[in-house]
């Protein structure tokens, strides 16, 4: 294949190693040429109007906008944008959020050394690339009643060791309101306690901190 002909990627990620990681893993490919770098969700999308990528591998905590936010604002303008999620989170809501945003694969980092050049050409190709775990995790929550946004925003706060009191101080509501919130959340969760409740919206990627 000729390199004019390869496929042309753009890789946005705020780490450094990672991204001299994906030159250095696609630098010997023949058939896989990596034609821009972005450290923000704002880079990205400036880059791929520059670009015109034909797969972009996308992290989803960036500075600034995040990744989910930074795929449906290139989503939406070039519609037949081909972007593979890269993340440290193999959580279910995670996935579904990018998915939803239009990530047609999902990798892992610690799978991209055996995973990353299969995932870019099938990508490219016009396959959808998700880990078997990870699409596990999705079936298994399929039904489920999600968070909702003020749900997730206390349950954050509880994340960082804020107690009712300070919640409903934070979030402008009353007392009685936060422990409804914590109610509602431990049901949909089916957590034992606040602890359990945190420690799961973090393993499924409802939220990073």
């Amino acid at each position: 294949m000729r390199r004019g002909e390869a496929i042309r990627v753009l890789a946005a990620d705020d780490h450094p190693l990672m991204r001299e990681g994906i030159r250095a893993a696609l630098g010997t490919e023949p058939d896989i040429e990596l034609v821009a770098e972005a450290a923000t969700g704002a880079e990205a999308i400036e880059r791929y109007r520059s670009c015109l990528p034909d797969v972009t591998l996308m992290d989803l905590q960036m500075p600034g906008m995040t990744g989910i936010d930074t795929i449906s604002a290139i989503r939406n303008e070039f519609p037949d944008a081909r972007i593979v999620v890269l993340t440290m989170y193999a959580g279910d809501v995670q996935a579904v959020r990018a998915i939803k945003a239009g990530a047609a694969g999902y990798l892992l980092k610690g799978m991209v050394r055996k995973e990353l050049l299969d995932t870019i050409r099938r990508v490219h190709s016009g396959a959808r690339q998700i880990p078997a775990e990870i699409a596990a995790e999705i079936a298994g929550h399929a039904g489920e009643e999600p968070l909702t946004p003020r749900e997730v925003s206390v349950l954050r706060l509880v994340a960082l060791g804020n107690a009712n009191k300070q919640i409903a101080a934070e979030l402008g509501i009353v007392e009685e309101t936060v422990k409804a919130h914590m109610s509602s959340i431990m049901g949909k969760l089916e957590a034992n306690d606040r602890t359990h409740a945190v420690t799961i919206a973090l393993r499924r990627g409802v939220f990073a901190i």
